[in-house]
């Protein structure tokens, strides 16, 4: 269990700090607007790459893997999104497209790397 905790604070730390050093760098230029920005993509990049440890759990089934992936991601990335600043939400309606454009984006991702376990045996 401490070897799945590393992994996943490794595959998502590593690629934060880089994107966190670029936002920084970006905040001490006064470009506030893509620091935020990059940092808010570290961010999501942090929770979405550590959480591909659990993919890594052999012994749990590829839906229970896949569920819990999402429900993960529906907990951490769901919320950057909709305090991002990227989408107009002024209404319930507005966070239900955002969440119906993750779902999408989710999906998507989802079945492509799917495919390619498939056909490379991952």
């Amino acid at each position: 269990m401490d070897i799945l905790i590393l992994n996943s604070l490794l595959r998502g730390g590593i690629p934060f700090v880089i994107m966190g050093s670029i936002a920084l760098l970006l905040y001490f230029q006064n470009d506030l607007s893509n620091a935020k920005s990059t940092f808010l993509v570290g961010l999501i990049i942090f929770f979405v790459a550590a959480a591909s440890v659990i993919y890594d759990l052999d012994h749990w089934s590829i839906f229970k893997r896949s569920i819990i992936h999402f429900l993960t991601m529906l907990i951490t990335v769901y919320p950057i999104l909709l305090f991002s600043g990227w989408f107009d939400i002024t209404s319930i309606s507005d966070a239900l497209i955002v969440l119906l454009i993750f779902l999408l984006v989710g999906v998507v991702l989802w079945s492509v790397f799917m495919i390619l376990a498939r056909i490379f045996a991952w």
